[in-house]
């Protein structure tokens, strides 16, 4: 009789738990966007707003997008133009919306030993590196600041490797900590590397180059592709990062003092 008493316990309990369930929302974001710290100060005030809450799958925008070709996330916050706009052509995702952007920076040990600060292109601080042989660690993840790195590669007409070139296939903030402790460089987002500023003594070396600016997108996965996508709750979301509310606290969100992202749909 015990058992069977508190079996409909249990049975009305998880009726009751189940008639009150959040709603939930599945999104694939960068390591970068995460690390940076922005989506806790983001993300409360949409879930207790629209009772939804958000499940974030932190990886690198080649993996994000991935996610989203099979379905397994509503909705992607990612930063690689190129791979964003062949997602969205190929019918995966429904549209891109512009959201923040920050920049991209190279950093390395303090004193820059393989004078690279003097320079003002991008690709041609990695050649110098190259030609030095300083070591470099990159993300070789497939993420978007992965991307980028390859792409000024490309501009710099050198296919990196040997000794000093160690893709380690990890996210931005493991990557500024190796190279922290190799005394080595790396090109990071400049939001990762102000959150974890106070943790490494690598220093920005090359900063302000066009080549370097670093555009935040949101996509909803395509429903037409994937009916199980919960598109209520990723409407609601892009609504709420593109509002005032959601972009007022992307720039107010510092670090130190210090601004990491820009918002894009106010002035």
């Amino acid at each position: 009789m015990l058992y069977y008493r508190l079996f409909i316990a249990f049975i009305l309990l998880s009726v009751s738990a189940a008639g009150h369930a959040r709603d939930s929302l599945r999104m694939a974001t960068t390591t970068s966007t995460d690390n940076s710290g922005l989506l806790k100060v983001l993300h409360p005030p949409f879930e207790a707003q629209h009772d939804i809450r958000v499940d974030v799958i932190a990886v690198g925008t080649g993996k994000a997008l991935r996610l989203g070709e099979q379905g397994d996330v509503d909705i992607v916050f990612v930063h690689a133009p190129d791979a964003e706009q062949a997602f969205v052509e190929a019918g995966f995702g429904v549209k891109r919306y512009p959201v923040m952007h920050n920049d991209f920076v190279i950093v390395g040990p303090e004193g820059d030993p393989a004078g690279i600060g003097v320079l003002t292109s991008a690709s041609q601080a990695l050649k110098q590196l190259a030609e030095s042989q300083a070591v470099f660690i990159s993300r070789g993840d497939d993420s978007g600041t992965h991307k980028k790195e390859k792409s000024l590669w490309n501009e710099a007409g050198i296919e990196p490797g040997g000794d000093w070139y160690l893709a380690v296939g990890q996210g931005m903030g493991a990557v500024l900590k190796i190279a922290d402790d190799k005394g080595a460089y790396a090109l990071t987002d400049r939001g990762t590397y102000l959150a974890y500023q106070d943790k490494i003594q690598l220093k920005v070396v090359v900063e302000g180059a066009p080549a370097l600016f670093n555009p935040y997108h949101v996509i909803m996965v395509n429903p037409e592709k994937h009916p199980h996508v919960n598109r209520q709750a990723a409407e609601a979301y892009i609504d709420y990062i593109r509002s005032e509310a959601g972009q007022l606290i992307i720039r107010n969100f510092k670090v130190a003092g210090k601004q990491l992202f820009h918002p894009d749909v106010i002035p």
